[in-house]
């Protein structure tokens, strides 16, 4: 029994945001599949798409590759009847998708920017939330759903983060609302806060950003103890134990990522000072 206790054999994974640029969501599909799972690989990237549906394929479990923005409440709601008619019913969802508008100060952003990040970081997860809980109640069997967060859902960042911190901290809340819902139904809902991941949009809009590339890079590693960015398959475990039933008892939870970003406080440092 216990040495199953990370199995997701038989399971059915919706990931929204799933194809393959080397991105969070890109190493959970495969890493779920590694763990058993079949998996719904959604994203607007349609090559990319099929390629992650492929690496699943060769991995030896089943992949439906279906093309979604999950800011488009058509294409969401297609999302979940397709997967409803192809595999009969949903366990797991993975809300991971993320939309950065251009980096501005909060008095500088346009209404439209505003509303293209949360229409993809909160409002595209509530969406795919609203689906799926809605098949778990039918289908009356339970299921787990988690959110990829962010550590500046939970303290603010600066630097042009504004609508994307709003976003996420509007995940942490939905997390937890929907968790005290839902918990008597059996629906678990947690929610993974990264540090940051050191991802090809991330080199793209930060490290290899002129604005920033001289100093954002110290600056991150000041506060993380563990002294380097995150991984996207640093995420795979903690989002495995979550979506099993090693966790059958965890719900509501916002689980940092972050190489102990959280806990270190704004004064503090894991650096002593050179004599």
């Amino acid at each position: 029994m216990h040495e199953r206790l990370f199995e997701l054999t038989g399971k059915i994974i919706v990931v929204t945001g799933a194809a393959a640029h080397g991105s969070v969501r890109h190493a959970l599909a495969l890493g779920f599949a590694h763990h058993g799972a079949d998996i719904v690989v959604s994203d607007i990237d349609d090559d990319g798409a099929r390629t992650t549906g492929e690496e699943i394929d060769n991995i030896g479990r089943r992949a439906l590759v279906i093309h979604v923005d999950i800011a488009d409440p058509g294409q969401v709601e297609n999302l979940f009847s397709e997967v409803e008619g192809y595999f009969g019913q949903i366990d797991i969802l993975v809300n991971v998708p993320a939309l950065l508008p251009e980096r501005v100060r909060p008095h500088e952003i346009s209404v439209e920017g505003w509303e293209q990040c949360l229409a993809v970081s909160l409002t595209g997860y509530f969406r795919c939330c609203l689906q799926t809980l809605r098949s778990m109640i039918e289908g009356d069997r339970g299921g787990c759903i988690l959110n990829i967060g962010s550590i500046a859902g939970v303290s603010g960042l600066g630097r042009g983060n504004f609508p994307y911190s709003t976003a996420k901290g509007g995940v942490s809340q939905l997390t937890q609302e929907l968790a005290v819902e839902y918990g008597g139904q059996g629906i678990r809902v947690s929610t993974i806060l990264p540090a940051q991941v050191l991802t090809p949009s991330l080199e793209i809009q930060l490290l290899n950003n002129p604005r920033f590339r001289d100093t954002i890079e110290e600056q991150f590693l000041k506060g993380i103890p563990l002294g380097r960015l995150m991984e996207s398959e640093d995420l795979i475990g903690p989002a495995v134990f979550l979506c099993s039933d090693a966790a059958s008892a965890v719900t509501g939870v916002l689980l940092p990522v972050d190489g102990g970003n959280l806990a270190t406080n704004a004064g503090g440092s894991h650096t002593w000072p050179s004599e």
